[in-house]
């Protein structure tokens, strides 16, 4: 891991990236009270080279109406009208129709900083890494508008950016905010090396999609590719710096969806990480955390017709979990322990924001 010193790129640059062509995806479903605050952020964005295709995923209010109004305005941007087939469906359609050596996500109520793309890309090109990454900033509806034009004002350059190798490793093991807040004091660069399974705030080399596509019609879609995409990676640049805004809503998936087969692809995306990471020899406390605590949800989710589903799940991980040596299982269990107190606190100051 190395932390190097930001050196602007001369405008228009190659080195920087300035000529490049980023194809920017965003899902879109009923998100009529967000979605031009999230529009705006993107045809705002500093690097003017931009394919912006959305995905109107059957919206029943006026989604689909305002996609076509901005793209009427705007030709980098295309839209895609379908039937509602999920994120992931809608995600894939996306990816299927872009062009762009570089690829990024954005959901269609957050809001991007103006220079996300542009530092984004300069990081990826300047380091040769296969994806690069910045931090983001959680809000509330009440603060949508100063969001808004924070965002637009655009975000100072970093002092540095830090590359590391071996994501997949960083992804299993550099999860816990407490223990990263420890490794950050000691000088260990820490937050740089935090991964979790989220395809925002993020900027990724087109090959790394090469094959890889996300599951359709099952929920945790974004878990259930993290392992592969970051196995194939050689080496992932942080910038320290918040780049994203993400509004926190009561009705979104993350928040408010409760049902058995939504636990369940929880479970199963815990599963898949769980045995790749033990195929590389990593310790995998964060899939550990994922299937554990989804197989609780998923028991008090179940119902009578649920019950040899919630078996099968509940003899993978038991035989899973009797394969680790003790030591990895004392891991494993401490972190998960460590990561369920700092979700009573997130829950406390996040998932309430107004």
């Amino acid at each position: 891991m190395v932390t190097v010193p930001w050196a602007n790129p001369a405008r228009g640059s190659q080195r920087g990236g300035g000529d490049a062509l980023v194809s920017v995806i965003v899902p879109v479903y009923d998100a009529e009270d967000h979605l031009s605050y999230c529009l705006d952020s993107l045809t705002g964005q500093s690097h003017r080279r931009l394919e912006i295709i959305l995905v109107d995923d059957g919206s029943t209010d006026s989604s689909g109406r305002i996609c076509d109004s901005y793209a009427a305005s705007d030709d980098r941007i295309s839209v895609i009208h379908r039937a509602n087939g999920g994120i992931g469906s809608a995600q894939n359609a996306g990816l299927d129709a872009s062009h762009g050596d570089f690829i990024a996500f954005c959901d269609n109520d957050d809001i991007l900083d103006r220079r996300n793309i542009e530092l984004l890309l300069h990081a990826l090109t300047s380091t040769g890494a296969s994806m690069s990454k910045a931090r983001w900033r959680q809000f509330g509806l009440s603060r949508r508008a100063d969001i808004a034009r924070l965002a637009a004002e655009g975000a100072e350059p970093p002092r540095g950016v830090t590359v590391f190798a071996d994501p997949l490793r960083a992804y299993q093991t550099v999860f816990c905010k407490s223990l990263r807040m420890v490794g950050q004091r000691m000088g260990r660069h820490t937050e740089a090396r935090y991964l979790n399974e989220a395809n925002w705030c993020r900027l990724y080399r087109r090959e790394v999609w090469e094959g890889i596509r996300f599951p359709e019609h099952a929920y945790a879609q974004d878990v259930m590719v993290a392992g592969r995409l970051y196995e194939r990676m050689d080496a992932v640049a942080d910038v320290d710096l918040v780049l994203y805004h993400w509004l926190q809503s009561p009705a979104s998936v993350t928040h408010a969806e409760r049902s058995f087969g939504f636990y369940h692809d929880n479970v199963m995306a815990g599963i898949a990480n769980f045995r790749l990471a033990l195929r590389h020899g990593i310790t995998p406390m964060r899939s550990y955390y994922t299937m554990v605590g989804a197989l609780g949800e998923e028991a008090r989710a179940a119902a009578a017709d649920n019950m040899r589903v919630l078996s099968s799940d509940r003899s993978d991980i038991h035989d899973l979990i009797a394969g680790l040596r003790s030591r990895q299982r004392f891991s494993c269990s401490m972190h998960r322990w460590i990561r369920l107190a700092e979700k009573v606190v997130y829950d406390k100051r996040i998932k309430t924001l107004r």
